[in-house]
């Protein structure tokens, strides 16, 4: 296959133990995977599978018990809090199922966020964010603040500021969970497009099966353990 399905993340027997008061609760009991650059991957599972702890632990938000995580031929696991927040500047995009806007900031503001911590310059982060809007169909709402937004009109804001740093990864979290089945297909449909467009690999949180269809790699989670997977195009399966 061509560089763009090599693997950009690998997992390696991952597992993640809380301990509460006396008891241990094993949300991730042991994972491998391999997802490759290009890709759509969906994590799908019901509630408390271990699928929402699982790109926690991919984002580096939370450490795990034991385990490798390698992205980008990064080591993750084994990064400090400060390498850790300097490689999620520089390599990774989220996008939120209850958006996470800053209320006070315009949705220009807003998309510029993230070019603020890459120290990049007033005017180019501007045009930057100015073109994304655009792109997402916000060119008349960059004045707008998010109560002044529709709920489908502020995800396309927080789209618009996971792409904007041009990132390797992207993660989105249930990302319509709070959309109507009208937006959640423009969401989706764009969010896609992007990623092709892009050749950045998504990762998405979900468990609902029509927005499973869109990944082109499933992985389905239950008890902490990895079910099943299948591939959009089974010839790319190894």
């Amino acid at each position: 296959m061509s560089n763009q399905q090599d693997a950009i993340i690998k997992v390696k027997n991952l597992k993640k133990v809380y301990t509460i008061g006396s008891e241990r609760v094993i949300a991730l009991a042991g994972i491998d995977m391999t997802i490759k650059r290009g890709e759509i991957c969906c994590l799908f599972g019901p509630s408390g599978s271990g699928k929402s702890t699982l790109l926690n632990m991919l984002a580096g938000l939370e450490k795990p018990t034991t385990g490798q995580i390698s992205i980008n031929n990064a080591r993750i696991d084994k990064m400090n809090e400060k390498q850790l927040a300097n490689f999620r500047r520089t390599n990774f995009g989220f996008v939120f199922q209850s958006y996470n806007l800053l209320p006070a900031l315009t949705a220009l503001e807003n998309v510029e966020m993230p070019m603020i911590f890459r120290g990049v310059s007033h005017e180019l982060r501007r045009k930057q964010a100015l073109k994304m809007l655009q792109y997402v169909g916000l060119k008349d709402r960059v004045k707008h603040r998010p109560t002044q937004m529709s709920g489908g009109q502020q995800q396309r804001v927080g789209i618009a500021r996971a792409f904007v740093a041009h990132p390797p990864v992207i993660f989105a979290d249930e990302p319509t969970g709070n959309l109507d089945t009208h937006t959640t297909y423009e969401v989706m449909d764009m969010m896609s497009k992007m990623v092709k467009e892009r050749n950045s690999t998504m990762i998405i949180v979900t468990h609902d099966n029509e927005i499973a269809e869109y990944g082109d790699h499933i992985i389905k989670i239950r008890d902490g353990k990895i079910l099943e997977e299948s591939w959009r195009d089974e010839a790319t399966a190894t």
